[in-house]
């Protein structure tokens, strides 16, 4: 009988990566997941979304892993062994997004916010993108309803704006105590200082164990970079097809587009 292999971590973003634009889920993927998960290797998800939305997915895929990264790294949240389907808060980072909700407003008035806290309940103005408003939402009349001392994330959505144009913002707002990614055209995400998913990935590698020379991260935005540094330094960090090019610098290997089957060609190569 083979032996079986050494166990890896295996990190996933969702959205260009686990799933289409359209939220759909190549059945290869699922087939190489659940391979994975028989041999041994610790497969789980890292996203910027909340746990609530993150829950459908890991579902779909029929895994149960212990520990899931959500909200960029500010939560990272544990399986409850009573009742596998279930995930409660394991470690919550958390920061007071007031002072950089005003900087920001007062120089684009007319963005979209939203403030996710810490049960996964965003409240936004303005508008959100339909992929993002289900029963975890909660549209609010005035700006100043956003004002709170605690928060796990804040978007920021300015339609129609450059590509360059959040790279300007920051830089003039000259933004600290805090950690942010510029996603796409319009998308500015931040969150608690120093925190990301590798910071994340990182508490869940030494719980479970797992040398960093055998950590694998994929992922396709700009809030993947810091993973994608962090897997590739000593393991991969595998960057999908369609990402932006600061996206594929960070990344040790490249795959093929999500639409192209990208996710599961890169799972397939691991034994």
């Amino acid at each position: 009988m083979a032996e079986r292999p050494e166990p890896w971590l295996v990190a996933i973003d969702i959205d260009g990566t686990l799933v289409s634009d359209y939220g759909t889920l190549n059945p290869w993927t699922i087939v190489e997941v659940r391979r994975l998960v028989d041999a041994g290797h610790h497969v789980t998800i890292a996203t910027g979304r909340s746990v609530p939305m993150t829950l459908p997915f890991i579902e779909e895929l029929g895994i149960s892993p212990e520990l899931v990264v959500c909200a960029n790294g500010a939560i990272i949240a544990r399986r409850d062994d009573s009742d596998p389907t279930r995930y409660v808060r394991d470690t919550v980072e958390l920061f007071d997004p007031g002072l950089v909700l005003r900087e920001i407003h007062d120089t684009i008035p007319d963005a979209n916010y939203a403030v996710e806290d810490e049960t996964g309940l965003l409240r936004y103005t303005g508008w959100f993108p339909e992929t993002g408003v289900n029963m975890h939402t909660q549209k609010m009349e005035t700006f100043e309803e956003l004002l709170t001392d605690q928060a796990t994330r804040v978007v920021v959505i300015a339609p129609n704006s450059r590509q360059d144009y959040f790279t300007g913002v920051v830089e003039m707002l000259g933004l600290h105590k805090v950690t942010y990614s510029i996603g796409y055209t319009s998308w500015l995400d931040i969150g608690p200082q120093g925190v990301n998913k590798a910071t994340a990935l990182e508490k869940v590698r030494e719980r479970w164990g797992i040398p960093r020379n055998r950590v694998m991260a994929i992922g396709d935005g700009r809030n993947d970079v810091d993973m994608l540094e962090w897997a590739g330094e000593f393991g991969r960090g595998i960057a999908m097809g369609q990402a932006p090019e600061e996206v594929r610098n960070a990344a040790s290997e490249m795959t093929l587009n999500e639409s192209e089957g990208g996710l599961p060609s890169a799972l397939a190569t691991l034994d």
